[in-house]
């Protein structure tokens, strides 16, 4: 069974840091760009980052930019967003999806996990 789970959200305070896990089963993360998205209650779901496969390159929302880390743990099967200096309108639930393109950028993709819920608050 193909399965991507979201882990590590929770409650922290304004400037406080978390690191989610986007944990991959039933296929191989390393052929996959991988991308972490957010959405707010009546808000759009935005992009935060993506990782792709193919030369390990790496964006970042201008929102998230100089706070957010995104990486790849091939061995692990796992990726990881490190979020730094959190802010209240970084809460969200968070999402990590995989594109079978390898590349970022793509408009579809494949696989979506169920999401880690991040709140941000004093």
């Amino acid at each position: 069974q193909v399965q991507l789970v979201e882990s590590g959200g929770g409650l922290v305070q304004p400037g406080g840091s978390l690191r989610l896990s986007c944990a991959a089963s039933g296929f191989t993360l390393d052929y996959y760009a991988i991308g972490w998205f957010r959405q707010a209650p009546g808000k759009e779901r935005e992009g935060v980052s993506c990782i792709s496969s193919s030369d390990g390159s790496t964006y970042y929302a201008d929102s998230v930019k100089g706070r957010f880390t995104i990486s790849r743990d091939n061995a692990k099967n796992t990726v990881y967003l490190q979020m730094n200096s959190l802010k209240p309108e970084d809460t969200a639930v968070y999402y990590c999806a995989a594109d079978g393109t390898s590349d970022c950028g793509g408009d579809e993709y494949d696989y979506w996990g169920q999401g880690t819920q991040v709140t941000v608050s004093s």
